[in-house]
């Protein structure tokens, strides 16, 4: 019990386990409608889109969680602009977004002398950096996300399921949209200081996917899927402390990790208690698009 429990005596640690807790309840509640709404892409355009911001905050000496949100936000926004004037598809318009906000990022890091430390500290995080007022900040995100997912969850019910019902109900589908959008967003700036801009999406798709496997109702799935993240905090944390490794990456991988672990005991659990062979019942398949609160 000692190998388990020494690492988080330490004042730091207990920090980076809280702070990656708050992001693992945000990345669950978010990331659960990432998956349900196949935005994916999406959210990894979005944590590189915010590269430049975090970049010249870092250069500059402004909070980077800061410059992440400013330039996450012009993502968003210019990913709507492009497909609304420019008609083009989403995954066109995210595309181009994505590779120019990492290659812009990458140009203003390479500005520096501190090149490396830089990079290294803004794609794979810093979870054991985590002080008090970032801890404050994760707070207050966390505290967002579940109002505005509370807030919105009807309508948000609703797109997934038929955007046209949606609007036929006055759920303004469009606004919904938006709305998540914004989440989404909000999670990947929120993450950032634990994981980092390339790791982020582990944490929204790995805990929401793994507890995908075993509740089709949306909100236990939210449930199940901060549980799943908030472990996979603490795991990544104790592997990375005894085996030396990098405590944001291992971290991210550790949250990948639950969701083929939780497939894979699924399916011998569905095999066990279905020796026959026949395919099992419609109530234990989980991410149908049917899903209902």
């Amino acid at each position: 019990m000692s190998l388990l429990l020494d690492p988080f005596a330490v004042t730091f640690v207990q920090r980076a386990l809280l702070g990656g807790a708050l992001v693992a309840i945000v990345c669950g509640i978010v990331g659960t409608w990432v998956v349900l709404r196949g935005m994916a892409f999406l959210g990894e355009a979005m944590a590189h889109g915010m590269l430049p911001g975090v970049a010249v905050a870092t250069l500059t000496g402004f909070p980077p969680m800061a410059g992440a949100a400013i330039s996450a936000a012009a993502m968003s926004l210019g990913v709507g602009a492009l497909q609304r004037r420019g008609r083009l598809s989403a995954d066109t318009s995210i595309g181009l977004l994505f590779v120019a906000s990492l290659s812009l990022g990458i140009i203003v890091i390479s500005a520096s002398r501190s090149f490396a430390t830089d990079a290294s500290a803004i794609l794979f995080g810093d979870i054991l950096a985590i002080g008090p007022s970032e801890l404050v900040a994760l707070a207050v995100a966390l505290i967002v996300t579940v109002v505005v997912a509370a807030l919105g969850h009807r309508a948000f019910v609703a797109l997934t399921v038929d955007p046209r019902q949606a609007q036929l109900l006055g759920l303004r589908p469009r606004a919904a949209h938006i709305v998540l959008v914004g989440l989404v967003t909000l999670a990947v700036v929120s993450a950032y200081q634990a994981v980092g801009s390339l790791l982020v999406v582990g944490m929204l798709l790995g805990p929401a996917v793994a507890a995908g496997q075993w509740t089709r109702r949306i909100v236990p799935t939210m449930i199940l899927a901060a549980l799943i993240g908030t472990l996979s905090v603490a795991v990544g944390l104790l592997i990375s402390w005894h085996a030396a490794t990098a405590a944001g990456a291992t971290v991210a991988f550790t949250a990948i990790c639950s969701g083929a672990v939780s497939t894979g005991i699924r399916a011998l659990v569905r095999a066990l208690t279905r020796p026959d062979g026949r395919r099992a019942p419609a109530s234990v398949i989980p991410n149908t698009p049917e899903r209902t609160a």
